[in-house]
Parts: C-alpha cells; sequence; structure tokens
C-alpha cells in the first residue's frame, strides 16, 4: 500500500518529514487525528535500522494516541514524534533543539512530551524553542516524571482485570510476570508489593535487572518469561510480543501492561478471548502518562487531579469489559469501539454546529 493512501485509510491528517544538517536531526511527526484537540504524543528518540521503520512506528503510535485520549476522555487528538538516533550516544542539546524548532512550526497542531529515549530535561531544552511542550520537570512548573502516573493507572486498570479474572480486585498472593523492567515497571512494581504480590521480572538491561534484585524480586532471562507459571503477564517493553509464538507459553488468566502496541495482530486479541485470558488494551491501561500531561496544559499543574483522573481507568476498563461482553466482541475491540464512539459523537457536534 502506498503511504499516502495508508494514511488515508487509518484517518492520518498529516506526516512531517523533518531534517537538520547542522545537528545532525532526522525526525518525524505524525498526527493521526485533532477532532478532539491538538494531537498529543511523547517523542521517541530509537536507532531506526531505515526511515521507513520511522514513518511505520510514528504512524502507529500516533493513531494509538488517538484513541488513549478519546477513551480516557481528554481534550486531545493523536500524535507521535520519533528523531533517528541513538538517545545513550547520538542525543545533544543541539539536537533536540532543533527538534523543538520544527514542532513550533507546526503551529501548535502537535503538543510533544517525553516517550523511550528522550527525558524532562530534553523537553526543557524543546521548551527554550516551542511553547508546544508537555511533560516539563515540576521545576520547571511541569507535571513531571510521566513513569509515575502511567505506573498508577497500568495497576488500577489491572485490578479492575483480576476483578474480572476472580471475582476481586485484590492482587494479594497473586504472581505478577513483568517483561521489562524501565520506570513504569518499576512503578507498577510499587504498587503490586504493597499487596504482597509476587514478582518475576526480566529485562534486556543489566542495572535494570539489578534494580529489581534490590527491591527483592525474582529475576529470570528474558526468553524465561512467557512460560513463567503466573496469574498476570505483564509486557512493559517493546510492541507486538502477544503473538502467535508467545501465546501458547503463557500461564496466566491476565495480560496487563504498559507496553504500547503489545497484540503483534487483531488476531492474537481473538486467540486471548477464545482461551478466557483477560486482556486489558495497552492503551487503556498505559493513559495515565497523557492524563498526568494534559493536567498542566494552560493550567497550573495539579496533581491531585492527574491522579484522580488517572484512577477513573479502573472505571474506564470496567466500561471495556462491559461492552465486550454485551456486543460479544474482545476486549481490544471494545477499546477501539469506546475511542471511536467518543470521535463520532464529537464529530456529529462539530458537524451540527458548521451547519447552523
Amino acid at each position: 500500500m502506498e503511504l499516502l493512501e495508508q494514511m488515508g485509510a487509518e484517518g492520518h491528517e498529516q506526516l512531517v518529514v523533518v531534517s537538520d544538517a547542522g545537528s545532525g536531526l532526522k525526525a518525524i511527526i505524525a498526527i493521526h487525528d485533532t477532532t478532539l484537540g491538538p494531537a498529543c504524543g511523547g517523542t521517541r528518540i530509537w536507532p531506526y535500522e531505515s526511515e521507513q521503520e520511522a514513518i511505520m512506528d510514528a504512524l502507529r503510535l500516533s493513531r494509538a494516541m488517538t484513541y488513549k485520549a478519546a477513551a480516557a476522555d481528554l481534550p486531545l487528538g493523536g500524535g507521535k514524534g520519533v528523531i533517528i538516533a541513538d538517545s545513550h550516544t547520538e542525543k545533544t542539546e543541539a539536537l533536540v533543539r532543533a527538534y523543538g524548532r520544527f514542532v513550533d512550526t507546526l503551529g501548535g497542531r502537535y503538543l510533544t512530551t517525553t516517550d523511550v529515549g528522550s527525558t524532562g530535561r530534553d523537553m526543557e531544552y524543546v521548551k527554550q524553542e516551542t511553547d508546544y511542550v508537555v511533560g516539563l520537570p515540576t521545576t520547571s512548573g511541569g507535571s513531571g516524571d510521566t513513569s509515575i502516573m502511567t505506573g498508577l493507572g497500568v495497576y488500577m486498570g489491572m485490578k479492575t482485570c483480576a476483578k474480572e479474572a476472580w471475582g476481586q480486585e485484590s492482587l494479594t498472593g497473586k504472581t505478577v510476570a513483568m517483561q521489562g523492567f524501565g520506570k513504569v515497571a518499576t512503578h507498577i512494581a510499587h504498587h503490586l508489593m504493597k499487596e504482597d504480590a509476587r514478582l518475576v521480572v526480566t529485562d534486556v538491561f543489566d542495572e535494570a535487572l539489578d534494580r529489581a534484585r534490590d527491591m527483592g524480586l525474582t529475576v529470570v532471562k528474558p526468553e524465561d518469561i512467557y512460560g513463567v507459571d503466573c496469574d498476570v503477564f505483564t509486557p512493559c517493553a517493546l510492541g507486538g510480543v502477544i503473538n502467535p509464538d508467545t501465546i501458547p507459553q503463557l500461564k496466566c488468566k491476565v495480560v496487563a501492561g504498559g507496553a504500547n502496541n503489545q497484540l503483534l495482530t487483531d488476531g492474537d486479541g481473538e486467540t486471548l478471548h477464545r482461551l478466557g485470558i483477560v486482556y486489558g488494551p495497552d492503551y487503556i491501561l498505559n493513559s495515565g502518562g497523557i492524563i498526568n500531561a494534559e493536567a498542566e496544559i494552560g493550567r497550573v499543574y495539579n496533581l491531585d487531579r492527574a491522579r484522580e483522573k488517572t484512577e477513573r481507568i479502573y472505571e474506564i476498563m470496567e466500561r471495556v469489559i462491559a461492552i465486550s461482553k454485551s456486543e460479544e466482541i474482545t476486549t481490544a475491540k471494545a477499546a477501539d469501539r469506546l475511542a471511536e464512539d467518543r470521535l463520532k459523537a464529537v464529530q456529529g457536534i462539530r458537524r451540527v454546529y458548521r451547519a447552523n
């Protein structure tokens, strides 16, 4: 499928390709849908193997942001920025500020924030070039580390899934297998440990595994995490990990985590549904980050407001499960239905307004 044809089929509005020779910046900004408000999404800094891979990632992630914001009842659309670079060796102030200048040229159609490879400090550099940035450190008047609320949201959604699987939301005594132990997973772990859940974790980085061991958690090899005898499998790394190769290895009743695009295909959601495994759609559970960032747009950031809205993820996941049951569809499709219904409702309001 040609690029423009694909964008049209998936509802994307705009794709911006940017380059700055002086800083070495090569970046993509994708805007999916601005029905509900300006597109918002993080900036991912990643050493993509090709420009095509970077473009596809930006398009896919921006669409997910539209659905995430819609389902979370936020006045935002979906967007995503990706910078083709290794954040450990190639990220510089010049590169990040050059990116900020390109964000500014979009005139507010896209608000950026942190993502994989970018930090609050990076957003401070972006802020020097544009006002269209959120997720600034609290010392700069922003909402701070988005992983804190993201972790809380995943935990709340996990409890809803537990209620559906076992009849009660308590995770006390449950075994949770966590794939990836970065910042979000660490915050999830703290909530689970307060409930005396048993955690088994893995990661590809030694420093993450050292942190897990310091917390007293069981550590396994990355290839062994799928076969852990557990109650909840929690993907918190890269996408596509729930697929025909991994599903047969799972020994759980719930899949609920913080990673984006966990299902490799829609068919994998059907397989989980058929096996009786409760799936917490990723963009429902991990929306705490965007909820937290939205809480600083156009106002003084309020932590209590952000936390209260993040805790509503429990209720949103309840609605997803209810739709899944009533329409006899997967929770993944039910989440899409919830988001699409809100988008259609607002589109209808706009059509009526324009007609008058």
